[in-house]
């Protein structure tokens, strides 16, 4: 073996090492920014700063839509039932994990109606661990015939 590649040889022995330990370090790391308590009983966090994350997905409003394209016309409680469904078939597809949503509108034609079984979402979010920043919008309508859609942002 040449003086060139004992060099090379012994700098990548010495590199290999470091490059390891680089990667350990880039982990995604996940903040929660909770100046308050409060809104721990509405199953949500004021902030949520990520560090080294791999990937973003942005997911668009998942709605009460059958896979067939065809708006539900059932009640809140369906509706937002299969809109959860909806989403974690998205991020799922996607490649990534509900726990991970760091951001999650709610978009609703009712919020009082929302309210009644707010239980399922509240569930649902205890469920996979996921603590995320939340806004919840009252709008005059969705599309077709829809009460609610979740649009979320995700990281890896």
């Amino acid at each position: 073996m040449n003086k060139t590649a004992k060099i090379l040889a012994l700098a990548l022995i010495a590199t290999v090492p470091l490059l390891a330990q680089t990667k350990k370090q880039s982990k995604m790391e996940k903040r929660i920014i909770n100046p308050w308590q409060w809104q721990d009983q509405r199953s949500y966090v004021q902030a949520v700063e990520v560090k080294h994350a791999e990937g973003t997905l942005y997911c668009s409003g998942q709605a009460a839509v059958s896979a067939d394209g065809k708006s539900s016309t059932s009640d809140m409680k369906t509706q937002l039932v299969q809109a959860i469904q909806n989403l974690e078939k998205v991020i799922g597809e996607a490649g990534y994990e509900c726990k991970n949503i760091v951001r999650l509108n709610i978009l609703t034609t009712s919020s009082a109606e929302l309210f009644t079984c707010f239980d399922i979402f509240q569930e649902w979010i205890k469920n996979h661990g996921i603590k995320q920043a939340t806004t919840l919008i009252e709008v005059k309508s969705l599309f077709e015939t829809l009460k609610i859609e979740l649009e979320a942002t995700v990281v890896k």
